[in-house]
């Protein structure tokens, strides 16, 4: 969550608007200030390195090397998608309710 909020500020590589961090996978709806391949290549080192310092690993990869990114067309498709994002750990089993995933734009953490 650190990384993520560091990409806004100070980095100023994008704008936050909906987030989620899964056990397995990261939700992100951003407006990117940069170019997207920046900003996956920065969150991905950064938090790659955490993580392997973590778990006492290192020279194993810890992210797969895909994302899957989408263009926001309107803003009802952005009420979608951060309707999406926010209840991804509801539809996980790992909450009741969005509010209760403290590590989303919907929880504490936000």
């Amino acid at each position: 969550m650190e990384a993520i909020r560091t990409g806004e500020s100070p980095k100023q590589f994008y704008e936050l608007q909906a987030w989620a961090v899964m056990p397995n996978h990261v939700h992100l709806l951003i407006l990117p200030r940069v170019a997207l391949p920046q900003i996956t290549h920065w969150l991905k080192g950064r938090t790659a390195r955490e993580a392997n310092l973590l778990l006492e690993r290192s020279g194993e990869p810890f992210w797969q090397d895909e994302s899957y990114d989408h263009w926001v067309r309107n803003e009802k498709e952005f009420h979608r998608i951060v309707a999406y994002i926010e209840e991804n750990p509801v539809s996980a089993g790992l909450a009741a309710t969005p509010e209760e995933w403290s590590w989303s734009s919907a929880g504490g953490a936000s």
